[in-house]
């Protein structure tokens, strides 16, 4: 009983920790995050635990995936590219959300949930939850 209640202690804290990180990128990099400074963020060792650059390619994206954090080697340390659906390219206003959501795997790697990056993902574009969610389903039915 009491691992239990350690693991979701343990759980609870990283949700909190992510969501008080994405309270922080808000603080720092303002309510509208766009194209331009979500490049200087991903250079933010405060904010990204290990480097990523951004690269728009589908094609080794799952059916449905909206984009990913490829690791760049077998160490967190030797980076990511965050593949992001080619159908967005165009479309920068839209990627920081999408990229945002993917984040919270590069700074918390196998430990971070889907609700990690939601509550991560709102609090950095000062969001609510629900609308955050709703926003990247919408972006991610748009590539049914």
């Amino acid at each position: 009983m009491n691992e239990r209640l350690n693991a979701q202690d343990a759980e609870r804290a990283l949700g909190d920790h992510a969501h008080d990180k994405g309270l922080a990128i808000h603080a720092t990099y303002g309510p509208d995050l766009n194209w331009e400074s979500l490049l200087d963020l991903l250079n933010d060792r405060e904010c990204v635990r290990y480097p990523c650059t951004i690269k728009f390619d589908s094609t080794q994206l799952q059916a449905g995936e909206f984009a990913y954090p490829q690791p760049l080697g077998d160490r967190p340390e030797d980076g990511f590219v965050i593949l992001v659906h080619q159908h967005f390219e165009d479309r920068k206003k839209d990627v920081p959300a999408l990229v945002l959501y993917q984040l919270v795997a590069v700074n918390y790697g196998k430990f971070a949930s889907d609700s990690d990056a939601e509550r991560f993902g709102a609090a950095a574009l000062g969001m609510e939850v629900d609308a955050y969610y709703h926003y990247i389903c919408q972006l991610a039915d748009e590539l049914q």
